[in-house]
């Protein structure tokens, strides 16, 4: 059936969303809208998948990482001072330093951030970029590996294939590989494929034995220290602060979520919006927690209104999500 997200401009729709998405529980796919066999890039919703070669590779127990560390490879981050501090002192214990980092440089996503750099006349560094959790974790499961910290961020990198393999492992069929915007490999998977390995996720007691305590620590990491997963403001926080679940955004209209506890039993969910709309994507996101029967409250990605330059109400955002349910 289909899954849209309307934008209206007074009374008609200008623009229309398309997504697909999958919600896959206990007995395999148990929803869907749209295209559920649509191949798309994860993107950074991979993160908490790709965090668990901190405990694959032992680099948590050699380097003595912290819960915090921890969740901080799973982030796309708003280069807060408080996620810059915590990347620092990552890279402190490995005896590095910004410059090892792969991802390159971007202004912080944080509007205060990027405004106090600007004060104090100071330039962004890799420190301030969303993934640098995410290579810093990479950079530590290499020096457990005894692997080259150069070209850490190549496919055939050995830290590179071991993340491949757990995204075999969980999703259940090989993915498919590109270069994301941060210049490691990224992972394209069917949708339901994917939303399997979210609902491992939600369920890491069956998981293969090898991947359920990294599973585990993954999710408690996360759940414990939301602000660091991407932070104020930021959908995938505002969710993990109000609800028992895990929510991961990744670029052009991805995202995943694990949620343990729903009125239809735990569940992963994997969606795309087709054309890259982050706006789109949080207001579909939402919607479909709302039609699950989890409340996050008021939001302000329920129906918002849109605006034009100067404040004016012109239009709103609206979640049309009709599923099959099977």
């Amino acid at each position: 059936m289909s899954a849209w997200v309307f934008a209206y401009r007074g009374g008609f729709v200008e623009n229309r969303h398309a997504l697909s998405l999958v919600l896959f529980g206990r007995e395999g796919v148990l929803a869907y809208g749209g295209d559920p066999a649509r191949v798309a890039y994860l993107r950074s919703s991979a993160k908490p998948f790709q965090a668990l070669a901190l405990f694959l590779s032992g680099a948590v127990e050699r380097f003595g990482l912290s819960e915090e560390e921890v969740a901080l490879a799973t982030a796309s981050h708003d280069g807060t001072e408080a996620h810059v501090t915590v990347v620092r002192g990552f890279l402190e214990k490995l005896g590095l330093g910004p410059e090892h980092l792969a991802c390159g440089v971007h202004p912080p996503f944080s509007k205060e951030a990027r405004k106090a750099l600007e004060e104090k006349g100071l330039k962004p560094t890799p420190l301030h970029h969303n993934c640098s959790g995410k290579h810093a974790g990479m950079l530590a499961a290499a020096l457990a590996l005894g692997a080259p910290l150069e070209g850490y961020e190549r496919p055939d990198h050995p830290v590179q294939r071991l993340n491949r393999k757990t995204l075999l492992d969980l999703a259940g069929t090989e993915p498919l590989l590109a270069t994301d915007g941060c210049s490691v490999p990224t992972f394209a998977l069917p949708l339901a494929r994917a939303a399997r390995a979210f609902y491992l996720l939600a369920r890491p007691e069956e998981a293969p034995p090898s991947y359920r305590e990294p599973l585990r620590r993954v999710a408690q990491a996360m759940r414990r220290h939301p602000h660091l997963v991407a932070g104020p403001g930021s959908l995938d926080t505002f969710l993990m602060e109000r609800l028992p679940l895990l929510a991961k955004r990744g670029a052009d209209g991805y995202y995943g979520l694990a949620l343990p506890e729903t009125p239809h039993g735990p569940l992963g969910v994997a969606l795309k919006v087709e054309d890259g709309s982050t706006q789109a994507r949080e207001v579909a996101v939402v919607a479909l927690l709302r039609l699950l029967g989890l409340d996050p409250g008021e939001t302000p990605w329920d129906r918002p209104v849109l605006r034009n330059h100067r404040g004016l109400e012109v239009g709103r955002l609206e979640a049309h999500l009709d599923l099959t349910w099977l």
